[in-house]
């Protein structure tokens, strides 16, 4: 695959109709010394002067803000998701320092600012999405790191010009239509070495079976598989790797995703059923995640 021609091809998303105008407000933001908190809310601050009605109207253009949360000069951005409460979750089981570093469906790159805080070697993200590259280059415009940001997917990641250590892909899996061969990608884009931390969308149960929705799942149309753990396994061995170690599940709850100003559109709590929280509109087991670390060899 060639990915200067993907690159190329991809750049010129950059200038779609609802994207120009984000680009242009983009370029003219001033440069000042920022001041970087990357605690549970990434906090920006700076003793020079900062146009904050401006930085929101940006940032408005932006919507919808998933992952979070920001602290833009004064300016809280209340994600849908507080994504503080996963990375607490998985950051006792990894260590970056010193690492080549992936996240795959980085969104606008929350959870890589964060891994700064580890000091790894290199942190690149992969997203096909003109809108959360813009989010992302916002926050990065102030904080100014060496993080790459990709337009590319995970299907490109065997083809990268780098291995990496570590590969993040939290969110991903239940949207691609096979499984396994996500899996198999992510595999060739390790390090000798290396480990995956992984979460998707699981269902109870012992049996390696998994459900398939028909139409929608939690109102989410592109969500084709919801393994048990053991059925997530089995794809992992069929992928490939020897090594597959269960770090928690945990059941999605309006703590961590629910509507806020900053979406303006449904969450959470329009997903389930309203008469029994423990199932979706579909009548489908309410959302619960399990978090994985695989490895090769």
């Amino acid at each position: 695959m060639d990915l200067a021609a993907v690159r190329q091809e991809r750049s010129k998303w950059m200038t779609w109709k609802n994207i120009a105008p984000l680009r242009e407000a983009l370029s003219a933001l001033a440069q000042i010394d920022t001041k970087v908190e990357l605690g549970n809310t990434v906090v920006l601050s700076s003793e020079d002067a900062v146009d904050v009605a401006e930085l929101e109207r940006i940032a408005r253009l932006m919507m919808p803000w998933r992952k979070g949360p920001f602290d833009l000069f004064g300016l809280f951005i209340d994600t849908e998701w507080r994504s503080d409460l996963k990375y607490n979750f998985l950051r006792p089981h990894f260590n970056l320092r010193g690492k080549k570093v992936a996240d795959i469906g980085c969104n606008n790159g929350y959870y890589m600012f964060r891994f700064l805080e580890d000091a790894p070697d290199k942190v690149v993200g992969f997203d096909p999405s003109a809108l959360f590259k813009s989010q992302f280059d916002l926050i990065n415009h102030f904080v100014k790191s060496d993080i790459v940001y990709e337009l590319l997917g995970v299907e490109h990641l065997p083809f990268y010009e780098e291995k990496f250590d570590v590969i993040f892909c939290l969110g991903v899996l239940y949207h691609r239509s096979d499984p396994i061969a996500m899996l198999k990608a992510l595999g060739q884009g390790l390090a000798e070495g290396g480990e995956i931390y992984l979460d998707t969308f699981i269902i109870d149960g012992d049996e390696p079976v998994a459900l398939c929705p028909s139409g929608s799942y939690s109102k989410i149309t592109n969500v084709y598989f919801v393994p048990t753990l053991k059925a997530l396994e089995n794809w992992c061995v069929r992928a490939g790797f020897t090594s597959f170690e269960v770090l928690g599940t945990v059941v999605t709850t309006s703590d961590e995703q629910r509507k806020t100003p900053w979406i303006e559109s449904q969450s959470l709590e329009d997903f389930l059923d309203p008469a029994d929280s423990t199932k979706t509109v579909e009548g489908y087991p309410a959302p619960k995640r399990g978090y994985v670390r695989i490895k090769k060899g």
